[in-house]
């Protein structure tokens, strides 16, 4: 079973017929609204792992003389049941920013008020532009492009709560120990890429 995104979602793109590969990056820019970026190499080395697996085959060469790739039998067998298998806990990608605040609760020099601010800035920030793209995706009449938003739009708020559960949870533990048990949150040799206030 493939289990990349990136691998699945071109494959995907093969449902309508042959394609070469500056063709599929332009297609699954457009289907993600370019929120995931992928390169033509990554593109082509994806394409040599779909051949090597038995998902995609040539189709000969383009007019232009551009090398052609199709889907077969076997992937689209593999694509249906990708289709109707639900991603679980364990496909699901590890979250950067849990492993930041996972690491910075532990060094003491960390200021984690700091860290969730700097993070929920950030992620308003992209769920304002998103909303703003959402509010214009209905005049497109396209079906994809709405819910992809959405999807980005309801992630981003899930994680703005996640840093408002966090930041009160960091701040009942500071409630709760005594203070000759507190490190000051800052020292005077930041970490190396922290921001200053």
């Amino acid at each position: 079973m493939l289990r990349n995104a990136v691998r699945w979602g071109l494959l995907a793109l093969f449902a309508d017929g042959p394609k070469y590969g500056y063709q599929l990056r332009t297609e699954f820019d457009t289907r993600t609204g370019g929120s995931w970026a992928v390169n033509v190499g990554q593109i082509y080395t994806t394409l040599d792992r779909l051949v090597r697996d038995g998902y995609v085959s040539s189709a000969g060469d383009s007019r232009d003389g551009l090398a052609m790739y199709e889907i077969t039998d076997q992937g689209r067998t593999a694509l249906e049941c990708w289709y109707v298998t639900p991603i679980t806990k364990t496909d699901r990608p590890r979250s950067e920013l849990a492993i930041k605040l996972a690491m910075a609760t532990a060094d003491p020099r960390v200021d984690i008020a700091v860290v969730v601010q700097k993070q929920r800035t950030e992620s308003m920030r992209q769920m304002r532009d998103y909303t703003d793209l959402r509010r214009h995706a209905n005049d497109s009449g396209d079906l994809i492009w709405p819910l992809f938003l959405d999807h980005l739009i309801f992630a981003l708020e899930s994680e703005i709560r996640w840093l408002d559960h966090a930041e009160a949870m960091v701040l009942r533990r500071e409630q709760i120990q005594p203070a000759s048990d507190l490190t000051p949150a800052v020292s005077e040799a930041p970490l190396s890429g922290q921001v200053q206030r």
